[in-house]
Parts: structure tokens; C-alpha cells; sequence
């Protein structure tokens, strides 16, 4: 893979790792062979050779080992060992997990509450590469294990998302596009169909660690709280494509302001307008030239909350709020009402409009207007 006049190195997902593992175990089970390399099949379509860490053979099950390589990706689960232990029994092909693998505790992903968290694709190859060496008239257990995955699951979305003491085996291509956004932000979207499932139709979107921690503070429910990282837009879109009734967005006004400018990938060297903005909605306020000026020279949006307190503008924030909340909603085809809340660095709420305040109502939140 090229960009940026660099050649970044793919690597595989954990899924692939786990279906080359269990391969590997597989063969030395049934015919006591131990190799060093494997080939699996990619869903996509083409084969994938993966080396095998070690195997090890006992009389009733076989064990095998393939070290996580991501390539270039800053992939958490990146040098972890997924093992697989395969033995016989009859019937089908039973996959489950264990050390260093998390358990569903909540509805609303790809797998059923109580089960491991390896998702379906991930099965399917899995199950596929075992049948591969066992034939289709044996059957198989296959337990998919990951030590170390209960201390880099902390790192990742799981515990938020119920799936509790490990990693997920994830990857529905095989493969990991290092730098993939598209990735990243398909990782997020589960949190949506969580929220959903706990029968939650008012949602809070926020875009970092800040907005989840203020929202709990004011009393949101941590279930309905969505975490966008930068996809404020790629969010509210899917958001639009499921039966969700409002949306709240509450974050640092630095994030949200960009949305009242129409901004709906926040990542700074794509774009900003910040300054431009909150100084636009200043002038409309009546502010005098002087503090556009000082505005207009600011080196962060957060500078403008003593701007304008300094100077009783302060309604330009809540203006801001509700500029955001009509952009959102226009954005996301008017498919559900939209309500903004921001808040300073120091944690204090600068402005926010009436649907924040209904969202806010109908989540068990009260937030009075000033």
C-alpha cells in the first residue's frame, strides 16, 4: 500500500491469526505434522500465508500460535499471541473463547450476550480452515485464547462496550489497511447498536474522553453515550440510518463550533474556522469591532469564553449551540431532532440550546436555561 510517497506495510487481523492458528492445530492433530507456515483463505476472495509461533501436540488436543503483525496500523493488539487448542468431538465445529479473550455483557453487537467475543466473520474463517484439514465429518472444539488481551483490551472500545476480560477477534476482510480511517471509524458504530438494543432512542454523540466524562457527570446515561473521535458527520449519519429520535451533541466548544461552521470532520489540519466562526456570530451579537479583533486573533477557541464574558457577549455561545443543532440535523436529513451542549476546558457548560435541554429531559438530565 502506497500514500504519501511512503510504502506502508500491511498486516492481518486478529481473525486471520486465529484461523491460521487453528489451522495449524488442526493438522498437527490429525496428522501430527508441525509446520512453520500456514495459508487461509481471505473472505474477500485470494489466500493469506501467516507464520505459525509454535505448535504444540498433546494425545487429545493440539495447540498452535501466530504472532499479531499489523503491519503499519497502530493497532493495540499489535505483537500479541492468538493461540488456538483444537480437539476432537463429535458433530460440529464449536468455537470459544479464552484467556485474554472478552465476553459479550451486552446486547446489541454481532455477538449474543454470553458468548465470545469473536466476531462472525472471523468464526467463519475459522471454522472453514479447520474443516480444511478435519473434513466435513469430524467435528471440532476450538478454543481461541490471547494472553495479555485483558490488559490491552483497557485500550480499546470493549469495556464501554460490555465485552469484558479481553480483546475481540475482529477483522472482516483479513487483512489491516495500515492507517485505516475507514476501519476506525467502523469501530465506533457498534456503540450505536448498543445504545439501541438497551432501547435507548435519544442519543448523546460527544467526540472524546472529556465529553463522555462530562456527560456522566451531568447525569446522561453511560449506554446512551456515543464517542465519535473526529466522525462527528460519519456518526450522525449512521445515526440517521437506524431508528434514533434525537441526538444531543455535547463537547468542548473548540469541536462544536466547527459543526455550527458546517465542519463535520473535526480533525484540525482538515479543517478549522473557529476563530472565523465565533467571530462571526460576535458581530451578528452586536459585539463591537475591538473584540472581533480580539477574536479574530486568538490562538485557541477557548481563549473567546473570557473574550466574551469580559465583554457580555456571552449569548454568542448559546447562538453557536444552536447553530450546530440546525446544521446536524440538516446534515443527517432532519431524520431526528438535535440538541448542543459545549462546555470549557475548566468543565463549566458556555452554551446550549432548548432541544439540549429537552434531550437532556427526556435522558433524565436536567438542564436549566440561564
Amino acid at each position: 500500500m502506497e500514500s504519501d510517497n511512503k510504502v506502508w506495510r500491511t498486516g492481518y487481523t486478529t481473525g486471520s491469526c486465529a484461523a491460521a492458528a487453528a489451522k495449524a492445530a488442526s493438522l498437527a492433530l490429525l496428522t501430527g505434522k508441525v509446520v512453520s507456515e500456514v495459508s487461509i483463505s481471505l473472505p474477500g476472495g485470494g489466500q493469506l500465508n501467516l507464520d505459525i509461533a509454535w505448535v504444540e501436540k498433546g494425545e487429545d488436543c493440539c495447540r498452535a500460535a501466530v504472532v499479531k503483525d499489523a503491519g503499519d496500523d497502530p493497532d493495540v493488539t499489535q505483537g500479541l499471541t492468538i493461540v488456538a487448542e483444537v480437539s476432537l468431538q463429535v458433530g460440529s465445529v464449536t468455537i470459544t473463547g479464552g484467556q485474554g479473550v472478552g465476553t459479550v455483557t451486552k446486547p446489541g453487537l454481532a455477538v449474543p450476550v454470553g458468548e465470545a467475543a469473536i466476531n462472525p466473520v472471523p468464526r467463519q474463517m475459522i471454522e472453514r480452515e479447520v474443516k480444511e484439514i478435519l473434513g466435513q465429518e469430524r467435528g471440532a472444539r476450538v478454543a481461541i485464547s490471547a494472553p495479555g488481551g485483558e490488559a490491552v483490551a483497557d485500550r480499546t472500545m470493549n469495556p464501554r462496550l460490555g465485552i469484558l476480560g479481553g480483546i475481540s477477534i475482529l477483522g472482516t476482510g483479513g487483512i489491516v489497511r495500515p492507517m485505516s480511517e475507514e476501519a476506525y471509524r467502523r469501530s465506533l458504530v457498534p456503540q450505536i447498536d448498543q445504545a439501541l438494543a438497551l432501547g435507548y432512542r435519544s442519543l448523546v454523540l460527544t467526540p472524546g474522553r472529556l465529553g463522555v466524562n462530562k456527560a456522566r457527570q451531568l447525569g446522561l446515561p453511560q449506554e446512551a453515550i456515543i464517542e465519535t473521535s473526529n466522525f462527528i458527520g460519519s456518526l450522525l449519519e449512521e445515526c440517521a440510518k437506524r431508528p434514533v429520535e434525537s441526538v444531543l451533541l455535547l463537547g468542548h466548544l473548540g469541536k462544536l463550533v466547527k459543526v455550527a461552521a458546517g465542519i463535520f470532520h473535526t480533525l484540525g489540519k482538515l479543517a478549522d474556522g473557529r476563530r472565523e466562526t465565533i467571530a462571526a456570530y460576535a458581530a451578528l451579537a452586536g459585539a463591537p469591532r475591538q473584540v472581533i479583533e480580539q477574536l479574530m486573533n486568538m490562538n485557541t477557541a477557548e481563549e473567546s469564553v473570557e473574550i466574551l464574558k469580559g465583554t457580555g457577549y456571552t449569548q454568542v455561545f448559546q447562538h453557536l449551540a444552536a447553530a450546530a443543532s440546525r446544521r446536524a440535523a440538516a446534515y443527517s436529513g432532519e431524520k431526528f431532532t438535535v440538541g448542543t451542549l459545549m462546555y470549557a476546558l475548566n468543565g463549566d457548560v458556555v452554551g446550549y440550546d432548548q432541544g439540549a435541554c429537552q434531550i437532556g429531559r427526556k435522558l433524565g438530565c436536567h438542564i436549566p436555561l440561564k
